[in-house]
């Protein structure tokens, strides 16, 4: 047992509350590692706020879920890698180049194997990217604002996949069917 409860809107603390309205907004429903987050408005209204600059970003939907996905499985959350596995399939990512991710490869699409590759080097390196890994990032196709927006996206993915790994929130029932287990160390 985790000692971290699951916040609904009426349980969290009021500071929490509208964070949680938006997310029920955003995709149907609060997700738990959200409710787990609630506990602390701190961290939900900090991560509510990354997140919403995340999604309004240069980057196209399939290429952010291809970041998050990627980033919870170098993070090893397991409950992240399942929500994002469904997201990115709902993006549109395609189900070989989500399973290659899953698998700690890469997707088949050049451009997104380069972000994969970005979000992988930068939590790896913890952000000291060699000139040559920019360089590929560049070569294919990608701003200099675009790296810095990858690292929001990471910032906003260790959030949860860090409070996931402390938390440990049950995985809801509507992503069970993607379900990941870390590998063993």
């Amino acid at each position: 047992m985790s000692g971290y409860p699951v916040h609904t809107i009426e349980s969290a603390p009021v500071q929490s509350r509208p964070a949680l309205q938006q997310l029920q907004q955003a995709f149907g429903l609060i997700p738990n590692i959200a409710g787990a987050m609630a506990a602390s408005p701190v961290l939900i209204n900090g991560f509510i706020g990354l997140f919403e600059r995340v999604h309004a970003s240069s980057l196209t939907e399939r290429q952010i879920q291809t970041l998050l996905l990627t980033n919870a499985v170098t993070n090893a959350s397991e409950w992240a890698v399942a929500f994002h596995t469904a997201l990115a399939l709902k993006q549109g990512v395609q189900p070989a180049d989500v399973d290659a991710i899953r698998h700690g490869g890469l997707p088949d699409e050049a451009g997104l194997a380069s972000l994969s590759t970005l979000a992988r080097m930068l939590i790896e390196t913890r952000g000291h990217l060699a000139e040559s890994d920019k360089r590929r990032f560049f070569e294919a196709g990608f701003s200099s604002e675009q790296i810095l927006e990858a690292i929001a996206v990471v910032a906003a993915s260790t959030i949860t996949n860090y409070t996931g790994s402390v938390t440990r929130p049950a995985l809801e029932t509507l992503f069970e069917e993607f379900v990941w287990h870390a590998p063993a160390l």
